[in-house]
C-alpha cells in the first residue's frame, strides 16, 4: 500500500466533498505528474476510485432530497453510452507513445475548461445569486450535455463533476446550488462506472492504484462534506482554480518555472480580489443615539 498516494486521495476527497467537483480534474494529474503513473492507467484507476467514492456524496444528497432525478435520467441517456465511446476512441488513437501524449493534451484542455467554468460559476453566482430551484427539464440539450460529458470522461476521467456541473448551471441557472451538486454527484455514478468498466475491459485498470486512492478519498469526501458548510465558497473555488491551472500547464510540458510563476501570479490575483471584495462590503452601521435633551 502506497500511503503517500492514499494521502493524496484524502486531499482530493476533501476537495470533492467541499465543492462537489474536482475529483478527476485533480487526481489524474497528481497520478501522472507526481507518481509517474502512465496517463492511461491514471485515467482508468481514477475512474474506478470515483465510481466507489461518489456514491457516498450522492447518498447524502439523495437522503436530503437535493437530487433532480429527471435531470439525472436524461443526462445518463447521453453520458453512459458516450463514456464507452470515449474509451474506444482512446484505444484507437494510435500506439502507446501517441496515446500518452494525446491524453496529456486532452487532460490539459479539460482542466483549463474546468478552471474557466469555475470562474464563470462564481461570476454568475455573484451577479444573480442563488436560483429559486424551479426548473423545466429540457431533454434534448440535457442529453447532448450528457453525451459530451461522457465522451470527455471516457477519454480523460475529467468532467464528471467539474465540466458537467458548470454546463448544468448554464442550462438551468435557477437550480439551487445544493440541488446542482446533488444532481451532478448522482449522475456521475453511472457515468464514471461505465467509463471504468470500459477501461477494465481493455485491461487498463490497475486495482492497486485504485485501492490506494480509495483508502484516502472515501474518508476525505466524508470530511469535506461535513465541513463544507463552514468553508468560504470563494476561498475553495479560488484554490481549486489555481490547482487546475497549474496542473494543466504542467501537462502541456511547460517548465516548472513557468508553472510556478503563473501559479504565484494567480494566487496574488486571488488574494487581491478577496481583499477588494472584503473592503467594498458595506460595514454594519451603529444605531444612532437619540439626542439628550438639554437640562
Amino acid at each position: 500500500m502506497d500511503w503517500t498516494l492514499a494521502l493524496a486521495g484524502l486531499g482530493v476527497g476533501i476537495v470533492v466533498g467541499l465543492t462537489g467537483m474536482g475529483g478527476g480534474a485533480l487526481m489524474t494529474p497528481i497520478l501522472v505528474l507526481f507518481f509517474g503513473v502512465p496517463p492511461v492507467a491514471a485515467v482508468s484507476s481514477d475512474l474506478a476510485a470515483s465510481a466507489v467514492m461518489k456514491p457516498f456524496g450522492g447518498w447524502v444528497h439523495a437522503r436530503r432530497g437535493t437530487v433532480n432525478w429527471s435531470l439525472v435520467g436524461w443526462l445518463c441517456v447521453g453520458s453512459v453510452p458516450s463514456a464507452f465511446l470515449g474509451v474506444l476512441l482512446l484505444r484507437l488513437l494510435g500506439d502507446d507513445e501517441s496515446v500518452q501524449q494525446a491524453i496529456r493534451v486532452a487532460l490539459g484542455v479539460a482542466l483549463l475548461l474546468a478552471a474557466g467554468g469555475l470562474l464563470l460559476k462564481g461570476w454568475v453566482s455573484r451577479k444573480k445569486g442563488e436560483g429559486d430551484g424551479r426548473i423545466t427539464v429540457r431533454p434534448v440539450p440535457t442529453v447532448v450535455l450528457g453525451a459530451l460529458g461522457g465522451l470527455v470522461v471516457g477519454l480523460t476521467s475529467v468532467g464528471s463533476g467539474s465540466l458537467i456541473i458548470v454546463a448544468l448551471l448554464a442550462l438551468y441557472p435557477t437550480l439551487r446550488a445544493n440541488n446542482l451538486v446533488g444532481t451532478d454527484l448522482v449522475q456521475a455514478i453511472p457515468l464514471v462506472t461505465a467509463a471504468a468498466l470500459g477501461h477494465a475491459f481493455f485491461g487498463d485498470l490497475q486495482l492497486d492504484l485504485a485501492a490506494a486512492v480509495l483508502v484516502g478519498s472515501i474518508p476525505g469526501v466524508l470530511i469535506g462534506s461535513r465541513v463544507s458548510s463552514r468553508a468560504p465558497a470563494g476561498l475553495v473555488r479560488a484554490a481549486l482554480v489555481i490547482v487546475l491551472l497549474a496542473s494543466a500547464l504542467k501537462l502541456f510540458d511547460l517548465s516548472t518555472t513557468v508553472v510556478g510563476v503563473t501559479s504565484g501570479v494567480a494566487i496574488v490575483i486571488a488574494v487581491a480580489l478577496g481583499l477588494r471584495a472584503r473592503m467594498t462590503r458595506t460595514p454594519a452601521t451603529e444605531p444612532e443615539r437619540e439626542p439628550v435633551a438639554a437640562p
